[in-house]
């Protein structure tokens, strides 16, 4: 009896959300599972392949490879700021893997922002949804980093490069 009272108080604790529910698709038309990376760190980037901050794709590539033992990065293609990723998903794919040699995941072109703003974005910045902050999306290369739980940490601007001591320290930490 006791026991089932413990059970049933716990599905009244609330849970602190994870990305692990969340499923998208990848550049290539496959899928992006989030629960597979369960026990790494996950860096999410918003990008866009004419944007100033388009040469971030290199030091998060480094980064990437740097690390990949304890990091995924995601990005996830967006022409929400100003048309800077017009391209198709097979453009957008290109680009990165020729002029970057990018070997990151990258998800299906999405929107971060508005209306439409897909559901992990709206997860990642509304705080009644990842349980830490809300933030918006002021532009391309926004970092949203996940701790190995899979547990909302914290959103990093776009100024912020890769090497960033600062995100370098959180990715670490």
């Amino acid at each position: 009896m006791l026991l089932n009272l413990l059970l049933l108080f716990a599905l009244f604790i609330p849970q602190k959300p994870t990305i692990y529910s969340f499923r998208v698709e990848s550049i290539d038309g496959g899928v992006i599972d989030f629960s597979q990376y369960k026990g790494k760190k996950i860096l999410i980037v918003n990008t866009a392949s004419k944007c100033g901050y388009t040469p971030q794709y290199e030091g998060l590539e480094k980064l990437y490879r740097q690390h990949k033992d304890k990091l995924v990065i995601i990005g996830f293609p967006s022409n929400d700021f100003l048309w800077q990723e017009p391209g198709s998903n097979d453009d957008i794919r290109q680009f990165c893997s020729s002029k970057y040699d990018v070997t990151f995941p990258m998800a299906a072109k999405i929107h971060v922002k508005g209306f439409y703003k897909a559901p992990i974005y709206q997860w990642l910045t509304h705080k009644e949804q990842n349980g830490v902050e809300n933030s918006s999306v002021s532009w391309n290369f926004n970092k949203y980093l996940i701790n190995e739980q899979g547990e909302y940490v914290r959103h990093f601007s776009s100024d912020v490069k890769p090497d960033d001591p600062e995100l370098i320290r959180a990715i670490l930490n």
